[in-house]
């Protein structure tokens, strides 16, 4: 029996056969054991279990058999089917196994295994070397303090001894934050150095304290080689009973060698601060200096003046302090021999990896 329009033309009812019925599922089987891979494998189903395999011819030829014949064919039939199918699925299901495992030991990867794939970007070297220097005071027993970059002029000025008709606001520089409607006088400014943390810790706890405050500042300065109105300062403040001019400079003096090297030491010359009495500017001798070994201008420093305790809310009469402060940048120009401090502002990556690993 065929089916209408199928080219197909019976000739016997042999392939009913148990026997060849058995040699189809023989056949499939050795040839499904023997695919390598499960494209092989893929290849092979239609010649077993495709319309013209040996089951699906032998499964058109029921018809041609007698209706008491045709019930035992037919459960023939679909037991080869089925043995076919099983064995396909089978080893389908080992080439499948052995593939994978193939793969996890060909694309295998040592995590472990050093990389030669360079950063994408680098810390900056301020950032490296603010905390260095907090670090270090940390080491010593300080604590590390902040505070807001927009503040109070009296915070910024008059807490400092620093009043609105004292000169030395002139020398500041000042960036002064408008009011809410445009006009002047909103009391606020761009901190000019970070002693306003000073005020502020005094302020808010009670001696002893031992601080150090890194921060970003600002002044009107216009940018070249050695201004720019964005900076870094580092200011310490002691406030304890019985803290001397002493305590300062050996302070300073260990400060210097942790930053220029153990041959570093610091020389001082009498300054005025409105904020400190007295007062002093201090160079350090930097042995390793671009130029030669030389004196380079650091910082400045003095004991807290007692109109600041008291401002502050501090008795001068039971407790003495002493302050000092120095630009960020120009500790990271000098130990590294930049001369011009707009390279610390311009985003190269390749300034700031070769300098933030040693800042």
């Amino acid at each position: 029996m065929t089916y209408r329009n199928d080219p197909y033309d019976p000739k016997q009812v042999a392939l009913l056969d148990p026997a060849a019925l058995a040699e189809a599922v023989a056949d499939a089987t050795k040839a499904f054991t023997a695919a390598a891979d499960p494209d092989a494998l893929t290849a092979l189903r239609p010649a077993h279990l495709g319309d013209r395999s040996p089951v699906s011819l032998a499964r058109r030829e029921i018809g041609a058999l007698p209706p008491a014949a045709k019930s035992d064919a037919g459960k023939r039939v679909n037991e080869a089917r089925r043995a076919i199918e099983t064995a396909y699925a089978d080893r389908a299901e080992v080439l499948e196994r052995e593939q994978a495992e193939r793969v996890l030991v060909e694309e295998r990867v040592d995590v472990t295994l050093p990389f030669n794939r360079r950063p994408r970007g680098a810390r900056h070297p301020l950032s490296v070397l603010m905390e260095s220097i907090s670090d270090l005071f940390v080491g010593m027993g300080y604590e590390v303090a902040e505070g807001p970059e927009v503040d109070l002029e009296w915070v910024n000025f008059d807490a400092l001894n620093i009043p609105a008709d004292h000169p030395a606001r002139g020398l500041m520089d000042t960036f002064h934050i408008a009011s809410a409607d445009g006009s002047a006088g909103s009391g606020l400014v761009l901190r000019t150095h970070t002693s306003t943390v000073q005020t502020r810790t005094m302020l808010s706890r009670k001696p002893p304290i031992y601080v150090i405050v890194p921060g970003r500042v600002y002044r009107t300065d216009e940018i070249d080689a050695t201004h720019s109105p964005v900076f870094h300062q580092a200011e310490g403040l002691v406030v304890d009973k019985g803290i001397t001019m002493a305590h300062l400079r050996g302070t300073l003096d260990h400060f210097a060698r942790a930053m220029f090297g153990p041959e570093a030491k610091t020389r001082w010359r009498p300054h005025y601060f409105p904020f400190t009495e007295p007062s002093a500017e201090f160079d350090v001798w930097f042995p390793e200096h671009r130029d030669g070994p030389q004196w380079v201008e650091w910082g400045g420093c003095g004991m807290v003046n007692p109109r600041v305790l008291r401002a502050c809310g501090v008795d001068p009469e039971v407790y003495s302090g002493f302050a000092f402060g120095m630009g960020i940048d120009r500790t990271l120009m000098v130990r590294h021999g930049v001369s011009d401090i707009r390279h610390l502002f311009e985003g190269d990556v390749r300034f700031s990896r070769a300098l933030s690993t040693g800042a």
